[in-house]
């Protein structure tokens, strides 16, 4: 198979196990868009991991997600880092999920479309930790 095209019917639900994999493949207007642009390839995503786990990243065990618990000094500068990471997770349409108590944020990163980790989670990951060593 050379070539694999996605058609999209409006009022006829996608096939379950092709839902997901779908989205990562489709445009916004839901036609072809860019083939997996996004998409980590087996040797990128070990470079990736291997950078990321050596700045704290973990790899969550039960589903494809990367997790980093970062601790600050006070509250206002865990949300002054809050505040410019979300500014950042706009402009790139990719947002962490994140708790805050305090001086401490969790956060974990995944691309839900594609269920899975994707390049947008290493980018926000590499932003993540340049902020935090700002601080």
């Amino acid at each position: 198979m050379s070539w694999l095209m996605f058609t999209v019917t409006s009022g006829r639900p996608w096939p379950s196990a092709l839902t997901k994999l779908a989205r990562c493949y489709l445009s916004a207007d839901g036609r072809a868009g860019k083939m997996a642009a996004d998409w980590l390839s087996p040797a990128e995503r070990e470079q990736f991991l291997m950078e990321l786990k050596a700045t704290g990243w973990v790899e969550v065990e039960d589903r494809d997600a990367l997790y980093k618990e970062l601790h600050f000094k006070t509250f206002n500068q865990a949300f002054g880092f809050m505040c410019r990471v979300a500014l950042q997770a706009e402009k790139m349409n990719h947002h962490p999920e994140w708790f805050n108590v305090y001086n401490k944020v969790q956060i974990t990163l995944s691309t839900h479309d594609c269920g899975g980790l994707s390049k947008k989670d290493i980018r926000l990951a590499k932003f993540i930790d340049k902020v935090a060593l700002s601080l």
